[in-house]
């Protein structure tokens, strides 16, 4: 019990210290240059190929055109060079892309998350070329081995060379780094330069290579002694040139990944290891105060020269002892549309995630790797944690059912589908979520009426569990303009349609409800008033809509059935996946959605489609359902009377019209 209570008190003073020192403003000053940096004009700040954007890859381009030459030539040795320059730093690249992967899979890690407020878009942005630094040493490499052609003829394997490289490493990179850093920390250099690789706010292996020209140059150095040191000594190869480079990227991701990933066990069975390897918690300390843990990798300097946390070891403890994360206050229950956009996930390409989905030629390789991974997802996977965002203070998830689109479509897959949307309502009814929403096809209403099959048959849940669809149908109804007299709409007696539907019908605008069942034609008529009925007008063919210029389409529409809405028309929408565009001389909204509130934090993915900071409408009706505390069930059928007041608390809260 005392030892119990020993690392309890060592747990809170990290807390505490870091609390007071924020009040006293020891740390102000740093920071301020952080937030608000005065010079990039600095010598050798910026890139030299900063303004060529991607086309900065080009600079392989004479890399890739020796290696063409020389298996054109059948002279493969005297380009083996460079094919070895370039499968390298392919291999440094994916060894970045496994570290950023990983760290964002919440559903794996989100328990030893250091810091959980998220990376956000702003963030993501400047840390966008975080490749530059291979481009850099690519070139430099190049340099080097055209002015020593020795170099060319490596051995693979020297065990000499693996031992002088370490040597080298610690006794000369390791220290270096240590003073060159704590150089880049002073008021000066600082301000210049080091103030760029601590604006990222949430550590990230892509934060590794968020840096200036300057400070990559400085770390070729790092680099270059043990490598090209042991070369010159006569002991090098090309095993060791591979190796230490991809080991060196390996651990600067790891200091960075922001996951921690060594147990605590692990330092107490071998105390000499917290001198020998850092940890992501370590690496973590300085950037957040930045006045300690400044070595490369190895903590024994930091320890040597006294600047080693002090409450580093009770700081990782705490953070190796958690055994559950942060409860969602509102949950947002998605799915995969289909196999290409399942790339868009934030564990897969972060950069990619953050702009709206749209086809690349990259993902299309990709997709018989994607569609293997579908199908054990079909046999094996559970719903999921997929990214998540704070909206004043409260935690906001999205969680991902394991289904494709086209599996929704499946009647044998429907049972297992329900189950898996169940086993998350009731999930989050154990955690204590307080609303949970169903997007798209979760809350298709062949499937389970809407959420009506969850809510019957659990009738004591205490998340409440919405479709969204109120607020769907206000967002769609405020698109059209209030002169419009007529419209077409497609999909009319489904959930939605029926709703815009009741709705026009009450504002006296004539509705072409396209459906061939009279019997569902009629019944949603006599839910108008007797003066309102005369409004609906029933048609079975595309072609009775050639004279309306605003059309809502609720159905799949094939560009022949496109063709016959007149120039000008504009397409409204809530079909998923939304139809093509084929008329140029008409105009297409997009799904019906809201942008979130200003003070949204940590958001860093788009949703499908839609631009950053903008969510489906069911998402965003979910969300006010939250926010207003509202404490029914929005399953089945659209209450008409709600949509107004749906559409109300949504602006008051803060969500705005896209």
């Amino acid at each position: 019990m005392v030892v119990g209570s020993s690392k309890l008190r060592k747990i809170l003073t990290v807390k505490q210290e870091m609390v007071e020192k924020e009040k006293e403003g020891k740390m102000s000053s740093e920071k301020e240059r952080v937030c608000s940096p005065s010079k990039r004009d600095a010598p050798f700040f910026s890139w030299p190929w900063e303004n060529l954007n991607n086309f900065k890859y080009l600079l392989y381009g004479p890399l890739i055109a020796k290696v063409l030459y020389s298996i054109y030539k059948d002279e493969i040795k005297k380009g083996a060079w460079c094919l070895h320059i370039l499968i390298l730093f392919e291999h440094r690249a994916l060894v970045h892309q496994l570290w950023s992967t990983y760290s964002s899979m919440l559903f794996l890690n989100r328990t030893r998350q250091i810091d959980q407020r998220g990376v956000d878009f702003k963030q993501i942005d400047a840390e966008w070329h975080w490749d530059n630094f291979l481009i850099l040493q690519a070139i430099l490499a190049s340099l080097v081995y055209l002015s020593f052609p020795s170099l060319a003829s490596l051995p693979v394997w020297n065990t000499k060379g693996v031992l002088c490289c370490l040597i080298l490493h610690i006794g000369i990179s390791e220290p270096l780094f240590y003073w060159m850093h704590r150089l880049l920390h002073s008021p000066t250099l600082f301000q210049r330069y080091h103030w760029l690789h601590h604006s990222s706010k949430i550590n990230h292996p892509f934060t590794a290579g968020h840096t200036t020209f300057l400070e990559q140059l400085l770390l070729c150095i790092i680099v270059g002694i043990p490598t090209l040191g042991t070369a010159f000594l006569g002991y090098g190869s090309i095993t060791m040139m591979y190796g230490y480079l991809l080991l060196f990227d390996f651990l600067r991701c790891l200091g960075h990944c922001n996951v921690e990933v060594f147990p605590h066990g692990l330092f107490e069975t071998i105390p000499i290891l917290k001198y020998l390897i850092y940890t992501p918690t370590y690496h973590s300390l300085h950037h957040k105060e930045m006045r300690s843990n400044f070595c490369l990798f190895m903590p024994l300097y930091d320890k040597l020269w006294n600047t080693m946390h002090a409450n580093y070891w009770a700081f990782h403890q705490e953070i190796c002892s958690r055994t559950s994360s942060r409860v969602p206050d509102f949950v947002f229950l998605a799915h995969v549309v289909d196999v290409i956009s399942a790339m868009h996930a934030p564990f897969v390409f972060r950069s990619f995630s953050s702009i709206p989905f749209s086809n690349k030629l990259f993902l299309f390789p990709l997709w018989p790797y994607t569609f293997l991974v579908m199908l054990v997802m079909w046999a094996k996977s559970k719903t999921f944690l997929c990214s998540f965002y704070h909206l004043r203070g409260k935690l906001h998830q999205t969680w991902a059912v394991p289904r494709f689109g086209f599996q929704y479509f499946l009647p044998f897959a429907a049972k297992g589908i329900n189950n898996q949307i169940e086993d998350a309502i009731l999930t989050a009814d154990k955690l204590g979520v307080k609303v949970i929403s169903l997007a798209a096809l979760n809350k298709n209403e062949g499937l389970n009426g809407g959420g009506t099959l969850f809510t019957s048959k659990h009738p004591d849940l205490k998340v409440r569990v919405v479709h969204g669809n109120t607020l769907t149908a206000a967002v769609i109804l405020r698109e059209i303009p209030r002169d419009v007299d007529e419209v077409f709409l497609t999909g009319a007696t489904s959930k939605l349609g029926r709703a815009i539907t009741l709705y026009l019908a009450q504002r006296k605008v004539k509705v072409l409800m396209l459906t061939l069942s009279i019997e569902r034609f009629t019944k949603i008529q006599k839910e108008l008033p007797a003066d309102c009925q005369k409004y609906l007008v029933q048609v079975t063919k595309y072609q009775a809509a050639k004279n309306c210029k605003t059309w809502i389409i609720g159905k799949w529409a094939t560009p022949r059935e496109q063709y016959w809405a007149p120039s000008g028309t504009h397409f409204h929408q809530f079909v998923v996946p939304p139809v093509i565009p084929f008329r140029r001389d008409c105009t297409y909204g997009m799904l019906a959605a809201m942008r979130l509130p200003d003070e949204v934090e940590g958001l860093g993915s788009c949703e499908y489609t839609l631009g950053r900071g903008i969510v489906h409408a069911c998402h965003a009706g979910g969300l006010v359902h939250f926010l207003e505390g509202w404490e029914h069930h929005e399953v089945g059928a659209i209450n008409v009377d709600q949509i107004d007041i749906v559409w109300k608390a949504a602006l008051k809260h803060g969500l705005k019209p896209v």
